[in-house]
């Protein structure tokens, strides 16, 4: 498998960085990695925005996450700005396909764009 390009690996970390527990927990983390005009679709179909992720992320009586496993995650570079990942992750036997887009800034890679499209784990499914 050939390694992906830099812009790609830049995505891939970042993304990474955000399933952490500590960063999800951090405002001033999740700052420094979703853009201005970050926008999300959630699993449950919720529209959020930068500053409303955050605060729900970072409220005091946010819920715990569990354990988040991420797999099958892949990028392609659309542009000179743009990357494209997909993937999947596994928290307390909830499936999510996830589609990000990471956008380059004058800070660095910062996401953009996320969903997340829940999905019963079946081994006989298509992919």
């Amino acid at each position: 498998m050939t390694e992906p390009s830099p812009a790609v690996a830049a995505a891939i970390d970042g993304e990474l960085r955000l399933l952490d527990p500590v960063v999800r927990a951090s405002a001033e983390l999740l700052v420094s990695l979703l853009h201005a005009e970050f926008s999300e679709i959630g699993t449950s179909g919720r529209l959020w925005n930068r500053d409303s992720i955050i605060a729900a992320l970072t409220a005091a009586d946010a819920p715990s996450p569990g354990p988040l496993t991420a797999s099958r995650m892949q990028g392609v570079q659309l542009c000179t700005d743009f990357v494209h990942l997909t993937f999947d992750t596994e928290s307390k036997g909830l499936h999510s396909h996830r589609s990000s887009l990471w956008r380059r800034t004058e800070d660095g890679w910062l996401l953009y764009f996320h969903q997340a499209t829940p999905y019963v784990d079946d081994p006989f499914a298509e992919i």
